[in-house]
């Protein structure tokens, strides 16, 4: 538990945050019809995907909080489950509560020093902590963040075309960050090509959300 929670955020969900908003954002500003904006339109379309960014920031940072005390409660339910039931049947309960990954690692021995640690675990304390509320706020920020650099561009050229060429190509560039970071991350070999292949994916998500009318 103490080390889970020194990192508030894991590598993997900061990512996938920033490409969620990034997408978004795109998406409303990719909405933008480039032969009839004006300033009006364009300040609309900005106002939008800012507004849509913090609506989705706040609705994911919920939804980590719910999802968090869903699953401590889960854990609770199993513990008690496991603290009253004799050695072998509490042994099978956290087998089966295990991945399979590590189900298929854990023997006996393994199996019985959870129980006693279980045991040995002091009386459960609130469903959510400081740490918990820090990592919604982070979701939180991570999608609204990741809306400025797509419209950095509107902000500083009243040229719309030229803007939006701008838009697109740091959104791309991010992609490529996000899908390198997460190669690195993950171990591959050649997180070049997890960079490139991110942005072509995120191009064509992009797309398809647009024609779907997103």
């Amino acid at each position: 538990m103490g080390e889970a929670r020194e990192r508030l955020l894991d590598p993997v969900q900061r990512i996938s945050e920033i490409l969620f908003g990034l997408i978004m954002a795109v998406t409303v500003v990719g909405s933008l019809s480039i032969a009839a904006a004006g300033r009006e339109e364009v300040r609309e379309a900005l106002v939008a995907a800012l507004g849509c960014n913090l609506a989705w920031g706040l609705v994911d940072a919920v939804m980590h909080l719910m999802g968090t005390v869903t699953e401590r409660s889960r854990n609770r339910a199993l513990a008690k489950r496991v603290m009253s039931a004799d050695a072998d049947a509490a042994r099978r309960l956290i087998a089966q509560a295990l991945p399979e990954h590590v189900a298929v690692l854990a023997g006996p021995d393994e199996l019985e020093g959870m129980r006693r640690r279980l045991l040995a675990l002091p009386g459960p304390g609130p469903l959510l902590g400081r740490d918990d509320y820090l990592a919604a706020a982070g979701i939180f920020l991570l999608v609204v963040v990741s809306t400025f650099p797509v419209v950095v561009p509107f902000l500083l050229t009243k040229d719309a075309a030229l803007a939006m060429r701008f838009s697109r190509a740091i959104a791309v560039g991010m992609l490529f960050l996000a899908g390198f970071a997460l190669g690195r991350y993950a171990g591959h070999a050649h997180p070049l090509r997890t960079g490139i292949v991110m942005a072509a994916l995120g191009a064509v998500l992009v797309l398809v959300v647009m024609a779907l009318g997103g």
